[in-house]
């Protein structure tokens, strides 16, 4: 009989995906391990790998196919000694999925628009109709990428045989180190336009659609329910941080240092120690109990393509400060590339939004449930401040904190950001 390969659930919450792409054929042989396809959520592309050995009979769910249900079967793996007759009135038990058929452009071009924004897989993605390279990105799966770079292969210089023309295993399994790949493809033709009917826009200028991706629409859904169902309430305060930038200079400037510390970097330490202080606001609400979490697990809110996506910093109280710039600056960068682990990225105690490198002074932030606070970080500036009664010039950040007032209370609030203030103010108080 033969095995159902299902729709993996890749997250507690996820319901359903994107299959993204197939790295397999029919009648291809699969052994335990080998990668089978790649499944976009909301925040990832993850390959997903056989279970069994095999040979894949019949692909339910074709590459492009968005919201796909968990659990629903995608396709068939023959076992040894079947054939395609085993095929022959079989039923699947999970999710009944029909046979596959190639999305539509405008489907393809939707799952295309989630992509780029998590994963290499997605990038990959995004551009399947665009052949093995674009401009001078290289189109290749996350497992491809690992293979080229052990052996040291240039991945321009690779044919793509995976669907249309992206980069797979046996592409770099084969591959010989400085051999030129024969001449791409011509690209596909464009995704039909999306129509919007909605009569509101029916007197607006000429526009674009360009499709929602699955991150953009977890972003929207998860939002508008943290504004409307989450009382929040918002703390500001300046902060002068010209010490804390005088430290920065002194530790960056030491001979051989492998670390480069940044302003945020400073900042997540110093928000975790405050946390660590006033542990009143390391909290989430539920209807029965306020969790009060016994460590700070910091996510840092990092732009991609298309949305965020807040990696998260492990016990960040705990780290010096030249550890947890390093590893902000590997997630970050796993962020971009889209290689973030789920563990990566799920869970965080509390959030930090900086916006400065654009110039933004202040700003407030929604609360990332089921979290009860974020921090958001304005620019450095130069400002007019009185001292002793004398006007004269700091540098100055504005920080908002905004809170869930269904577990932390204004006193508790204000607690957290005076804490926050005098740790930045005196930033040796971080090495004690």
């Amino acid at each position: 009989m033969p095995i159902e390969i299902l729709m993996p659930a890749l997250s507690p919450t996820m319901t359903e995906g994107n299959l993204a792409v197939w790295s397999v054929a029919e009648g291809d042989s699969v052994a335990a391990g080998d990668v089978i396809c790649e499944i976009e959520t909301d925040k990832a592309t993850m390959e997903v790998e056989a279970v069994d050995e095999g040979v894949i009979g019949k692909i339910l769910v074709a590459a492009g196919t968005a919201g796909v249900a968990v659990n629903s079967t995608i396709a068939l793996l023959l076992e040894d000694g079947e054939d395609a007759s085993s095929l022959e009135g079989f039923t699947p038990s999970a999710g009944g999925a029909a046979p596959a058929e190639a999305p539509s452009e405008a489907s393809v071009t939707a799952s295309a628009g989630a992509s780029p924004t998590m994963a290499p897989a997605a990038s990959d993605s995004s551009s399947v109709a665009k052949g093995a390279t674009s401009g001078n990105r290289v189109f290749a799966s996350p497992l491809a990428r690992r293979i080229a770079a052990d052996k040291g292969l240039d991945l321009s210089a690779v044919a793509g045989s995976g669907p249309r023309g992206r980069i797979v295993k046996r592409d770099v399994e084969n591959a010989v180190p400085g051999v030129k790949p024969a001449a791409a493809s011509a690209p596909a033709a464009q995704a039909a336009p999306i129509t919007v009917d909605d009569p509101v826009f029916a007197n607006m200028p000429e526009f674009e659609a360009v499709p929602n991706s699955s991150m953009r629409k977890i972003i929207a859904s998860r939002l508008t329910d943290s504004a409307r169902d989450i009382p929040h309430f918002n703390l500001t305060v300046d902060v002068e941080i010209d010490k804390l930038l005088a430290m920065r200079k002194e530790l960056n400037g030491h001979e051989g240092a492998d670390y480069k510390i940044s302003v945020n970097d400073f900042i997540v330490k110093a928000t975790a120690l405050a946390l660590t202080r006033v542990p009143e606001c390391n909290v989430a609400y539920t209807d029965d109990a306020i969790l009060q979490f016994k460590q700070v697990d910091m996510s840092i809110a990092v732009a991609v393509e298309g949305g965020l996506i807040t990696p998260i910093v492990k016990d960040a109280a705990s780290k010096g400060l030249a550890t947890l710039s390093n590893e902000i600056k590997e997630l970050a960068g796993k962020a971009r590339d889209g290689k973030l682990a789920p563990e990566e990225f799920q869970g965080g105690t509390f959030t930090i939004s900086n916006l400065g490198m654009f110039g933004v002074k202040g700003f407030n932030s929604i609360i990332n449930p089921p979290q009860g606070g974020i921090l958001s970080v304005g620019a450095g500036e130069q400002r007019p401040v009185v001292k002793d009664g004398a006007l004269a010039i700091a540098t100055v950040v504005t920080l908002t904190v905004a809170v869930d007032h269904r577990c932390i209370d204004g006193t508790t609030g204000a607690a957290l950001i005076k804490e926050l203030k005098a740790i930045i103010e005196n930033p040796i108080s971080m090495m004690l």
